[in-house]
């Protein structure tokens, strides 16, 4: 009778056991690969499955999109400029079967051949195409990648450069470069400026020409402005000063006219003494 209570106890154990190793949970993101003595069967759905113990083996796959960096690498740019550049890699599985029968681990494959695509796109750019062009870097390894991971049943979402280090000589001469560059630019900017004002004087003077009395209002308009800050600064504008001199210069010709006008010589009537004229008449020099 206690034989029988073991033998029963055992084979509940195993039921057990056979229980357990029976059923399967495949979760929402995960694609579970079932194979039966090592042939493929097939795919299994999320949910609670059901395999043969000892002979299936179900292969839970997660269909998620993985982050994975891409350690930085030391790159010789197209220009022989030697830079660091990392990058990061967004992928997921589409396929479940081929990504667990094409290759081994999918996830250390990827990062290889993700690692050695970086190198080979950003040498093949300059180093100013490196950091202003990102965007079309970041397309060209999409694709690589794309064209070798789809038969792995992998499709790589994105890929983003994510840090550029430079060597302290190369910053330092873009530094001297965009310093320069902006100076250029001022410089335009202070030239345009010149243009446009000389263009506005010349019409202002233009106008002043047609209306001599523009400038005269001018001139009080400036004199109103220095006047506002109470200053003990006496202005006398250039038009009044050049009046004045004009003046003064038609006072002169004025007092020349006059003298002109006065009379040359004056006649002067004498009586010189000498022997009596007849008549009493008297000698007019």
């Amino acid at each position: 009778m206690g034989v029988l209570i073991v033998l029963l106890a055992v084979l509940a154990i195993l039921a057990l056991l056979t229980l357990v190793m029976a059923v399967k949970v495949v979760k929402q993101y995960e694609q579970g690969v079932l194979f039966r003595f090592g042939r493929l069967i097939g795919t299994r759905a999320p949910g609670l499955r059901v395999i043969v113990p000892f002979a299936d083996v179900l292969h839970r796959v997660s269909l998620r999109i993985v982050t994975m960096p891409i350690q930085s690498q030391g790159i010789i740019t197209r220009d022989n400029v030697s830079v660091d550049v990392s990058a990061v890699a967004y992928f997921r599985v589409v396929d479940a079967v081929k990504s667990v029968i094409a290759i081994e681990n999918v996830g250390a494959a990827i990062n290889q051949i993700a690692q050695t695509t970086l190198r080979k796109v950003v040498g093949q750019h300059t180093l100013d195409e490196t950091l202003s062009e990102t965007d079309r870097i970041n397309l060209g390894i999409r694709q690589i990648l794309d064209v070798t991971t789809a038969e792995w049943g992998v499709e790589v979402t994105l890929v983003e450069l994510k840090d550029i280090q430079l060597p302290d000589s190369m910053k330092r001469a873009m530094a001297r470069q965009a310093e320069a560059e902006r100076e250029k630019r001022a410089k335009i900017i202070n030239a345009e400026g010149e243009s446009l004002a000389a263009a506005a004087l010349g019409d202002a003077s233009d106008t002043m020409m047609a209306h001599p009395l523009a400038l005269q209002l001018r001139n009080l308009q400036s004199l109103v402005e220095i006047g506002v800050d109470k200053n003990t600064t006496v202005v006398f504008p250039a038009p009044l000063m050049s009046t004045i001199g004009e003046l003064g210069a038609f006072l002169a010709r004025e007092t020349a006219a006059a003298t002109l006008r006065a009379p040359r010589a004056t006649e002067i009537t004498t009586t010189i003494p000498g022997p009596p004229l007849p008549n009493g008449a008297a000698k007019t020099v």
